[in-house]
């Protein structure tokens, strides 16, 4: 419906309704303070919501595809934001500006997760690869392969030494 819900958890209750999104809102990721909410959507822009008051704080233009994933590293200072058009993009919260594009993919990347230390992201996609790429070289350092169909999502371990990956073959793997 073009809008995301803030809830609380103990009473089931929405207490916010953000609305500023043109149509469908395909993920949202909370800053790690708290204080703010990145959202990306199919109108290819990611949008930065304040939580306290429910005010976009920015709009971020995105790719020239639908975002389909995005994740806060965990200083908070940046996103990187996943999309339909095979690429990555790392955005400066602050100043709502794209100082990376992340390319490597022959699809649409469909998960993307940060490493605890935010020096690595890892990103999968329909072209049944994953790829660690090393944030401050803005190059992918590894190729992950071994799935038989797309790779649809992917989570670091907290220890940042593993990747559990799923995918549409119906595998997880570590």
């Amino acid at each position: 419906d073009k809008t995301l819900k803030v809830w609380n958890l103990e009473s089931g209750r929405a207490l916010a309704t953000l609305e500023g999104h043109a149509d469908g809102v395909r993920v949202c990721v909370v800053t790690p303070d708290g204080r703010r909410v990145v959202s990306a959507s199919l109108d290819k822009t990611l949008k930065v919501w304040d939580l306290e008051n429910g005010q976009v704080l920015s709009t971020l233009e995105s790719h020239a595809g639908w975002g389909t994933a995005c994740v806060v590293t965990p200083d908070g200072r940046s996103v990187v934001s996943a999309s339909g058009n095979a690429m990555l993009k790392v955005w400066d919260l602050e100043s709502g500006r794209a100082f990376a594009t992340l390319e490597g993919h022959a699809n649409v990347v469909m998960a993307c997760a940060v490493t605890p230390d935010g020096r690595r992201v890892v990103s999968t996609s329909w072209d049944k690869i994953m790829k660690v790429w090393d944030l401050a070289s803005e190059r992918a350092s590894a190729t992950l392969e071994g799935h038989a169909g797309y790779v649809s999502a992917c989570a670091v371990t907290p220890d940042g030494r593993r990747v559990v990956s799923a995918s549409e073959d119906r595998t997880l793997k570590v």
